[in-house]
């Protein structure tokens, strides 16, 4: 009985080969996969040098961090073409359609816009409308440069209008004879300097007077034009009705929140962004809005 379960017990040597092969193939196949994933990855973070891009991430790792331009404080100002001016000023709103602005590139914003007219929508950027500053908030921009920036936006969106160029600097005769009619004459006596007209001195430009408000006609105007940002708070204004945000203003008095309602201040444009909105009722707003934060006319 003994020796018949020894030969049951008793393994062949194909069957030990075969479990001695088979115990080691796991191992070595472990050890060849994790070779091959190292190797994987040191080939992908081994750097292309041959390529364009490796090229020019290299130019741009080792450019210096700033350069210094040298600019003379005299020398003519150079007007920049829209393109420029809207990779400078407009892009940050305009690219995203930030605040209700049209983006670039887009029929569907620009369409009802150009309908207005190319005058009109100058009109509109250099005096500001609704949620844009004046001049794209950009105060050295000329005329000529903001009316170039409007055709380049308006012509993406599908307008054809021409872009303006500079007005011809004047004739350099015109110039000069312009200066001597203003130079005093060099030969004049004392007997001729005395006897001589008196020179007329401009009197200075009156200064146009603050509106008078009217608070309770203002409510009105200020629905339809200042609540869209002073309801909610938009870009920095301040709540209708907020004496905490209020309290450092009501120190200007009604005639400065005027002056700067009327001109614009900050990312507030001029008129509240309505070029056609009457000085009185602009005057009523501002008074509304002064007296409901606890200010007095």
């Amino acid at each position: 009985m003994a020796d018949s379960h020894a030969k049951m017990t008793q393994a062949t040597p194909l069957e030990v080969i075969i479990s001695i092969v088979t115990g080691l193939f796991a191992p070595l196949l472990a050890i060849f996969l994790v070779v091959q994933l190292v190797l994987g990855i040191q080939d992908n973070h081994k750097p292309d040098t041959s390529s364009e891009a490796a090229q020019q991430a290299t130019v741009d790792r080792i450019k210096p961090v700033a350069q210094l331009v040298a600019l003379d404080a005299n020398a003519p100002k150079v007007e920049r073409s829209g393109q420029e001016v809207y990779d400078a000023v407009c892009t940050s709103c305009h690219a995203a359609g930030a605040l209700g602005a049209p983006k670039f590139d887009n029929k569907g914003d620009w369409g009802p816009r150009i309908a207005q007219g190319y005058d009109t929508l100058v009109k509109h950027a250099i005096e500001g409308i609704r949620q844009m500053p004046p001049r794209g908030g950009d105060g050295d921009l000329s005329d000529v440069e903001v009316a170039r920036a409007v055709a380049y936006m308006a012509n993406s969106g599908g307008a054809s209008f021409t872009t303006p160029e500079a007005a011809a600097p004047a004739a350099t005769a015109d110039a000069e004879a312009a200066a001597e009619a203003a130079a005093p004459v060099a030969a004049a006596t004392p007997t001729e300097a005395a006897t001589a007209a008196p020179v007329a001195v401009a009197a200075p430009a009156k200064v146009a007077a603050v509106a008078k408000a009217d608070p309770a006609k203002g409510k009105a105007v200020y629905t339809a034009n200042c609540a869209v940002c002073h309801a909610a708070g938009v870009a920095g204004a301040p709540k209708l009705g907020d004496k905490a945000a209020w309290a450092p203003r009501l120190g200007q008095g009604f005639d400065g929140l005027y002056k700067s309602a009327l001109n614009g201040k900050n990312a507030m444009p001029a008129k509240g962004g309505n070029p056609a909105l009457p000085e009185a009722d602009l005057a009523n707003a501002v008074g509304y809005m002064l007296v409901e934060a606890g200010g007095k006319l």
